[in-house]
C-alpha cells in the first residue's frame, strides 16, 4: 500500500474577508474530492483571509496510479485563475515506512 500527500500553499486574489476566502477554497476542495476521490481539506492558515493551505491524501496499491492522481490534482489547483499556487509539497509513503507495534 502506498499513500501520497500534497500540501498546497495558496495566495488568494482580491479577498477581503474569511467569508470570501471560503467561497474560493470550498469549490476547489469539493472539485478535488469529486473528480479524483481523494481525501482533501483546508489544513492551515484558516485565520488569514488571503492565504490558504489545502492538504490531500490518496491511497493506492500502485505507485504509477498514485503519481498520476497527484499530478492531476496539482494541475487542477495550478490552473485555477482565482488563486496563485505558491508552493506544493509532495510526499509518498509505503506501508513499510510505519512500524507495526
Amino acid at each position: 500500500m502506498y499513500v501520497g500527500t500534497l500540501s498546497f500553499d495558496l495566495l488568494l486574489g482580491d479577498v477581503h474577508s474569511l467569508k470570501e476566502k471560503r467561497s474560493l477554497v470550498r469549490p476547489i476542495v469539493a472539485e478535488l474530492h469529486r473528480k479524483y476521490a481523494v481525501s482533501v481539506a483546508e489544513t492551515g492558515n484558516q485565520d488569514l483571509h488571503r492565504r490558504a493551505e489545502i492538504g490531500l491524501a490518496v491511497v493506492s496499491g500502485d505507485t504509477g496510479h498514485l503519481a498520476d492522481v497527484l499530478d492531476r490534482c496539482e494541475r487542477l489547483v495550478a490552473a485555477r485563475p482565482e488563486v496563485e499556487l505558491l508552493s506544493v509539497r509532495r510526499r509518498l509513503h509505503h506501508d513499510g515506512d510505519w512500524d507495526d507495534d
